[in-house]
């Protein structure tokens, strides 16, 4: 990749988070507002993938891929990289339960929280490509990595918990007023700058985020390894997260399946990672195909189980009145 392309992503990125932030002026955003935006934000990944597949060798001219090949990738990245950040939305839920933000800051907290994931997230993708040129045994590491983290989320209870580190740190070197002020992250008070709780929570926001980062960057890297493309599906996952956010905030806990389903995704990509370059190696496009057909199961099994659910309620209420 040409340093051109890079800075010429950078300003595209940067015109669409404006453009994310524009939309979300105010605070007061509305699952039906979100819905078309997360529609917009899906809608233009696919764009984008057209203009790769007309485009390419002006993205990456000296490349190995063809056109079609980095389409699929960039595609099979995007909705492996959309499917894993999923699992953010309920961190973003725990982390603003946990400190009690006001529903009306939530939007510029997820805004900030989203641009520090970006940067960190291109370091790491800048750094990993770089260890996988020179090293090529960290795949299996990688792919190891993955297959543990799925089976872990498989046998996980559901309670999240935390990691307080950006907190402490904050606390540590910077005082914090005690309440939100706006959407500040930072204020002067009496002579005095002080963050507040704002900048703990994007801080804690980015920070998970990367740690999410630790799976779904290494599965991307099992699709390809073409650095453009891995950054170019991270941006545009994390760009209609917050969207999305906001249109399942009031479904968190429909989704029933959603938990095994990213799990089993995780455990088929470790493996996929382990098969490259052998006689067994899987296909972009059966990965592909995986892929969605795991979250089409998960969607209608968790749709189908809510009646169930809802009828057990109902029972169990009716026999609390009759006792």
């Amino acid at each position: 990749m040409t340093p051109e392309v890079y800075v010429g992503f950078a300003l595209l990125t940067t015109a669409l988070v404006s453009l994310d932030i524009w939309q979300t002026r105010g605070g007061n955003i509305s699952i039906k507002k979100a819905t078309i935006w997360s529609i917009f934000w899906f809608a233009l990944a696919f764009v984008f993938a057209f203009s790769i597949s007309l485009f390419w060798e002006v993205y990456a001219p000296d490349s190995d891929y063809s056109s079609q090949k980095a389409m699929v990738s960039f595609i099979t990245g995007y909705l492996l990289e959309k499917s894993l950040s999923v699992d953010n939305l309920f961190i973003f839920a725990i982390i603003f339960h946990q400190y009690a933000v006001p529903e009306k800051l939530r939007p510029r907290a997820l805004l900030w929280g989203v641009i520090g994931a970006l940067f960190l997230r291109a370091v790491m993708i800048l750094v990993g490509a770089q260890l996988l040129e020179q090293y090529h045994w960290l795949l299996y590491v990688f792919a190891l990595f993955l297959i543990w983290t799925g089976i872990k989320l498989a046998t996980s209870s559901g309670e999240e918990e935390l990691n307080p580190l950006p907190e402490k740190l904050i606390r540590r070197f910077v005082p914090v007023t005690a309440e939100f002020k706006g959407n500040s992250i930072w204020v002067k008070e009496q002579g005095k700058w002080w963050a507040t709780p704002m900048l703990i929570v994007v801080g804690v926001i980015a920070f998970m985020d990367v740690m999410f980062a630790l799976d779904s960057i290494p599965a991307i890297f099992a699709v390809t390894r073409e650095p453009f493309l891995v950054l170019a599906a991270n941006v545009f996952a994390l760009l209609g997260l917050r969207s999305l956010y906001f249109v399942l905030q009031g479904m968190m806990d429909k989704f029933v399946y959603l938990k095994p389903a990213l799990a089993f995704i995780m455990v088929f990509i470790g493996i996929k990672m382990m098969l490259v370059g052998s006689d067994y190696e899987i296909p972009t496009y059966l990965s592909l195909a995986v892929l969605l057909l795991t979250m089409l199961i998960a969607v209608i099994a968790s749709i189908k189980k809510q009646p169930q659910r809802v009828g057990d309620a109902n029972n169990a209420s009716t026999r609390v009145k009759a006792e």
